[in-house]
């Protein structure tokens, strides 16, 4: 159908001609309601973004001589941290001549490691950045 039968026939249904392939050889276009497919395109837009998660990610702060109790209490917050979806980083800060013993601050870190194995995995490795040792770890 040539260019002005089709926006004869498109006004005459009251309905707009939309250009769906611009094919130099044929090019193919569509009568339809434009405003209306506009319309639910946002809707279906918003609800797609609606339905996402953000990841979050939760920071624990730990000492390299950190105590039994005080290690349980921070492996029962990031399992339900990274049980609800969130991504949890480690953070060991040393202090003082703390620095001069960074072996302890990782030993630390991959004890948490080990410990939360079964819910989730080492995202990054343990990495010492000034005064600071790292660790994230994501849910499985």
């Amino acid at each position: 159908m040539n260019l002005d039968e089709a926006i004869d026939l498109a006004e005459s249904k009251d309905l707009d001609l939309v250009l769906v392939s611009p094919n130099p050889e044929m090019p193919v276009c569509k009568i339809m309601n434009y405003g209306k497919y506009k319309f639910e395109q946002a809707k279906r837009e918003k609800e797609s973004r609606k339905n996402q998660k953000a990841v979050e990610t939760k920071e624990i702060r730990v000492t390299p001589n950190i105590g039994n109790h005080d290690f349980d209490f921070k492996c029962k917050n990031a399992r339900g941290f990274l049980e609800s979806g969130n991504k949890v980083k480690f953070t060991v800060r040393f202090r003082g001549r703390e620095l001069n013993n960074v072996k302890s601050g990782e030993d630390v870190l991959n004890k948490f490691a080990e410990e939360l194995s079964d819910v989730s995995t080492v995202e990054k490795n343990p990495h010492l950045e000034g005064k600071s040792m790292f660790l994230i770890l994501a849910k499985k």
